[in-house]
This record gives structure tokens, sequence and C-alpha cells, in this order.
């Protein structure tokens, strides 16, 4: 049997977020489940070779690179609907959000989320327009819909309306590095990057979406009420910085010189650095608007890591609801601080949330993920024309 996979988010260079980590993951579990299969991997530009994930894989480089909304409508119906046509696959996995109009082949779409419509303000106008017009049409023509939690799943059946029984859910899941470190390992990470001292970690882009703004007055909060405790504990932001976040960095310039002296900005980090900054965290504050699944959540509770997240969107499904971690809401920085200093304060708490938490991520794999994917292809294949 022959799949086409849309793998434009496998990206040289390395840096894997979101999309880009869903779909490596899934594909190197699925590849090597599935070794009588051959998949044909499609790219929008010269590909890093440890992407090919076993012997059974294919690739092809469609151009042109397409992530401006034009050139990905030319992407997807104009160079990867004639490979179809060309090629004719048993089928076409899309595990980007974005797939195939103009084709016969049956179709396997996993959504991630509908932010466009939850927040439309984080998005550029015709980026807007592109996910308006087509992820709606996208969903309605996949064979089989697939999403990344149930809260995703709810949300798509109730935007579109489609049934929410035909979608399947196929979590995200953390990386088997992403464990607890031994305490030797935790201190000499707190040395490196926090000049010794307790922190609380973020890890995600820096864009208007994961509530960057309301996570920093949070902080000060804690640390103008936190007393003795919170005077040593440090604040480090993980990831690039993405789109919009000018405010973000406006609003850390006008903080206190003590409170900015405590917050660190890190940029991204590599693979083995996030893992033990995961596991010698205080705890990890992940306190987004609205998200699809929420993954730095199971990443740090994987590492043993407590985590306080939003009450909103996926996050509490994602984390296990209020037995595993701190549920506040995401609108309210005087919560947030709340959380923080329950968190600095409370050694019982901690160890019960990771306890809890690495339980709760225990959950999610991502060869059970695999499986659910092959299984919405094998439907899709069911609703192929005779």
């Amino acid at each position: 049997m022959h799949i086409a996979v849309t793998t434009r988010f496998l990206l040289p260079g390395g840096h894997l977020e979101g999309l880009g980590r869903y779909t490596f993951e899934t594909l190197r579990c699925l590849v090597q489940q599935q070794p009588d299969c051959t998949f044909h991997f499609l790219f929008d530009r010269a590909y890093d070779p440890r992407y090919l994930l076993g012997p059974n894989v294919v690739p092809h480089v469609l151009l042109p690179p397409a992530r401006h909304p034009l050139l990905m409508l030319a992407w997807y119906e104009g160079a990867v609907s004639q490979w179809l046509r060309r090629h004719r696959p048993a089928a076409l996995l899309s595990p980007e959000g974005f797939t195939v109009l103009g084709t016969r082949v049956p179709r396997v779409l996993v959504l991630h989320d509908l932010a466009y419509l939850h927040r439309p303000q984080d998005v550029g106008w015709l980026m807007g327009r592109y996910y308006a017009r087509f992820v709606p049409r996208f969903a309605r023509a996949a064979e089989q819909l697939v999403t990344v939690s149930d809260a995703t799943r709810q949300d798509v059946a109730r935007q579109y309306g489609l049934p929410a029984r035909h979608i399947l859910v196929a979590h995200n899941a953390p990386a088997s590095h992403f464990a607890p470190q031994p305490a030797g390992v935790q201190a000499a990470t707190r040395e490196r990057f926090s000049q010794g001292q307790p922190y609380f970690l973020f890890v995600g882009a820096l864009q208007p979406r994961k509530n960057l703004l309301n996570l920093l007055r949070a902080f000060a909060q804690f640390k103008a009420e936190g007393g003795a405790k919170a005077a040593e504990v440090r604040l480090l932001l993980v990831g690039r910085t993405a789109w919009k976040a000018g405010p973000v960095f406006e609003l850390f310039r006008s903080l206190l010189p003590a409170v900015r002296a405590a917050v660190e900005f890190t940029g991204r980090v590599s693979e083995a650095d996030l893992a033990h900054l995961y596991a010698a965290a205080l705890a990890t504050v992940y306190v987004p608007f609205f998200e699809g699944f929420g993954l730095p959540v199971v990443e740090a509770q994987a590492s043993g890591c407590p985590v306080l997240t939003s009450s909103v969107s996926s996050l509490p499904e994602a984390a296990g609801g209020p037995a595993a971690a701190i549920l506040c809401d995401p609108h309210q920085p005087g919560a947030i601080a709340q959380g923080l200093g329950q968190l600095a304060s409370d050694e019982f708490l901690r160890a019960r949330l990771r306890t809890a938490g690495l339980a709760n991520a225990a959950r999610f794999t991502w060869e059970h993920t695999a499986r659910v994917l092959w299984q919405a292809v094998q439907q899709a294949l069911a609703h192929r024309p005779a």
C-alpha cells in the first residue's frame, strides 16, 4: 500500500514546534508500525535526511515553499494535487491541519485547533481569510477527521456542524527524553540557567495567544507579595520570538528593576536542555488563552515538574484536571499570581502534583497516537468509491 503524507512542517534545522513535532513523532511511530506500507513524504523544500524515518519512506520535494497563504494555495491545490493525480496513492494523510480539495484520493486530516475563530486578533488579515475560507471546507471534504483533544473534537463538531462521534482523537504526547532527572543534574541545570536559584518555567513561542503579558504581570505581583520565598525565585521564558511580541518586551522593560533582573528570555534551547529545564523547575507555568492540546503541560508532567495552567479550552483535559495541576483563569493575573505563590510556598503541594502529573502524562504516548492515525487511514479507505 502507498500512502502520501504532507510533511511541510518537518523543517530543516531540527527546530520542531507544535505541528512539526506532532508530524515527526506520529510518523516516526507509524513508519515503524507499518513496515509493509510505503509512505511518500511530500516536502515543500529541501529536507533534512533525518526525516527519512525508515526504509519504507520515499521523499518528494514539491515546490513552491509554502508559508504565505497564496503559496499554500499553490502548493496544496497545485503541486500536491498534481502529484496525487499522477501517482494515485491509496490515501493522503495531512497531519498539519491543511489538505487538498482538488483530489479524489481519500483524505485523513488532523485538525489541531480552531484558534482562528476564537482568537482572530492573533492572526494576520490574509491568513485569517485563508483559514476562514478553507479550513471548514477541508474539514467537510476529508473522508476521516482527527483532532488532538476531545475539546477540539467537540469544537470542530459544533463550529462546522459535523457529528462528533465520527471524529477520532489522537492526542499529543511527551517524547521519551522528558523524564525526571537526578538531583545533581537538576542542581547543575539551575547553576547554568538560573544562577542556582529556583525558577518557574514557560515554554512556547512568544506570541499573543500564549498570554505572556498576564504571566509577567502575575510574576511581578508574586514578587511583590510573596515575601522571602518569592525573593529568590526566577522566571525563565523559553522559546523563539514569534509574532506580535513587541508588547511583551515593552511590558518587561516597564517592570521594577528587581523583577526584570529575575526574568530571563532564553530563546530556543536544545531538546536535551529543555528536558533538563523541565525537570529542574520549581513548576512550569503555561497559561495561554486557548490551545488545541497544550504539549508543554504533559512534557513538564512527564519530567516530574508541577504544572500551573489555564482552566480553558483543552488545557484541563491535557493536564488531567485539578487533581494533577493547578488550573486558573488566564485572564486574571491575580489568579495566576496566587497559583505561583502556592507553588513556591507549599512543598507538599508540589510533591502531590509531581506524582499526579507523572500518572497523567503516562496516559499519552506517540505509539498510541500513531495507531489512531492508522485507524483513521483504514476508515478513510473504507469510504473510497468503488
